[in-house]
């Protein structure tokens, strides 16, 4: 249990999460009693970064499953410990005054305060982005695309900044930008599975809304989607959007490529720099190692075998979906 309390909730499955929140009363009643059946050892010190991590948690949790009266507790006793001006403290605050507004008014009047704190001091970090979570929340994504732009001119390593404004470009359909904005997340975390899958991602939605009436412009684009997926699951075996990505891809591919490719013809059309299309032999073995993969992680993770328990119930859902369509019918 205590394990689980360290991670913060957006990354917990909806079942712990939720359990984790019906403790929290319990907790908040019963922390300075030893006899505390909650059995929480991180929590038995009074003072260590692991419990007030843990209230963080809590109180994230609590949101997200609507006990905002526990949630403003632990705010409360955060704000106590660390003072109501800790920039870390400040965004937890807003993060609750979002989570309890009852309407786009409220919502507003959040999105002011924010602008007074940074008025004030534009170096605030989590004020900002929180600010930048709320213009987007309330459908401006401009002048959250702008704020994040300005966020990162003064902090231009922020993977955390650089991917959400990825995912802003994208829901612009504006994907130069976006795959230039995760190139900056990779160049900072170049072993980051998940995001050599989403630029796969990206690119692949690239090339179907600008290339879908050239095949060779596609064609060159869904190589490029492929080698990223490719990547990812080179990073991480058992990474099912990876997997799924190239599963995608490699559908798509085996429809336009010349069944006549061949290795020595695919060299001499190739420019400088640039690396040589795979043959058709190879872009099927792929597409029969990502079958085979998919089909596994569905099987085993569906009993909850060791090593296999972590997946979205909902990836998985659309794996199954993805192989079903793949699979032709059968004539009796």
């Amino acid at each position: 249990m205590s394990s689980a309390l360290l991670h913060p909730p957006a990354h917990l499955p909806p079942n712990l999460a939720l359990r984790l929140s019906q403790q929290a009363p319990l907790l908040l009643k019963n922390q300075t009693d030893t006899n505390t059946s909650l059995q929480i050892p991180l929590l038995s010190s009074p003072e260590t970064p692991e419990r007030w991590m843990i209230y963080e948690n809590l109180m994230l949790s609590c949101l997200r499953t609507g006990d905002d009266h526990s949630a403003h507790l632990f705010l409360q006793r955060l704000s106590e410990r660390f003072g109501p001006t800790n920039e870390r403290v400040m965004g937890l605050r807003g993060i609750y005054q979002e989570a309890v507004a009852e309407d786009q008014t409220a919502l507003e009047h959040v999105l002011i305060e924010y602008e007074k704190i940074l008025e004030e001091d534009p170096t605030n970090t989590p004020i900002s982005k929180r600010r930048i979570a709320l213009l987007r929340s309330l459908s401006r994504p401009s002048e959250a695309i702008n704020a994040l732009v300005q966020l990162l001119d003064g902090s231009p390593t922020d993977v955390e900044a650089w991917s959400e404004l990825s995912d802003l470009y994208q829901s612009q359909n504006m994907y130069a930008q976006a795959i230039f904005s995760l190139e900056e997340v990779l160049l900072s975390t170049p072993n980051a599975w998940n995001i050599h899958a989403r630029m796969g991602e990206i690119v692949y939605l690239s090339a179907l809304a600008t290339h879908s009436g050239n095949e060779g412009h596609m064609e060159k684009s869904l190589l490029d989607a492929m080698r990223y997926f490719c990547r990812s699951i080179e990073l991480c075996d058992g990474y099912l959007r990876g997997y799924y990505g190239l599963k995608l891809i490699t559908n798509r591919l085996l429809r336009i490529l010349p069944q006549t490719l061949k290795a020595s013809s695919a060299v001499s059309g190739v420019g400088a720099g640039e690396l040589p299309p795979p043959t058709l032999s190879v872009v099927q073995k792929l597409n029969e190692r990502a079958t085979s993969k998919l089909a596994e992680i569905i099987r085993r993770s569906s009993t909850s075998e060791t090593g296999f328990e972590g997946y979205e119930q909902g990836e998985v859902i659309a794996a199954r979906e993805l192989l079903d369509r793949d699979t032709q019918p059968i004539e009796r």
